[in-house]
């Protein structure tokens, strides 16, 4: 039997789905997909570097589908705000996707990220960044302020995703209200003329 990357990114999304991060070992996903655990390491380099793979499946396929069913011609207020409620409810519901909001979780994967796949990889692929051309068009279109670089507006939009994840610290009884709150006071601070 040939196997692929394609077929270890397979069984490694169910596992993690059904198990989560931690409780899914090279060993479980090389036995689900029938290879011995060497050839995993012909693919990928660690259980890291597959995760990461299948969660960036997951968040493409949720901005994807947060841009096909928000109105992006509404005010710029009502799409940040819809989209940002989107995604955590979407963030909550998928297993695989939950696991961003896992601190020890979380801790492993940024360490992985910053020591084998480079950060600015990650941050160019991650969250927000299906706003890049809307931001650009508002822009043109005098919604939002020029004097403010379109990738610092997306590093602005990014700090909602940090936000949600210390709700705990912050009072969980302040969500989501609060989330509305922030992104409408940051939304309109960026249709502020100077």
């Amino acid at each position: 039997m040939k196997v692929d990357k394609a077929d270890i990114f397979v069984n490694a999304r169910e596992l993690f789905a059904a198990k989560g991060f931690k409780d899914t070992s090279i060993s479980d996903i090389t036995k689900k997909t029938g290879i011995a655990v060497g050839s995993f390491y012909k693919f990928y380099g660690a259980k890291e570097e597959v995760f990461l793979d299948v969660f960036m499946a997951e968040s493409e396929q949720l901005k994807k589908d947060i841009m096909a069913e928000v109105d992006l011609d509404d005010e710029p207020v009502a799409v940040i705000k819809e989209a940002t409620a989107k995604m955590f409810v979407a963030i909550r519901e998928n297993p695989i996707l939950r696991e961003w909001y896992s601190r020890d979780v979380y801790a492993k994967l940024e360490k992985y990220i910053y020591e084998e796949d480079g950060a600015d990889k990650w941050e160019d692929e991650y969250s927000y960044n299906m706003f890049t051309g809307i931001i650009k068009k508002w822009q043109q279109e005098g919604k939002f302020r020029t004097d403010i670089d379109s990738d610092m507006i997306l590093a602005i939009f990014n700090t909602f995703q940090y936000i949600d994840m210390h709700k705990e610290e912050i009072g969980s009884q302040y969500f989501p209200q609060l989330m509305e709150y922030m992104v409408a006071f940051i939304v309109k601070g960026l249709q502020e003329k100077n």
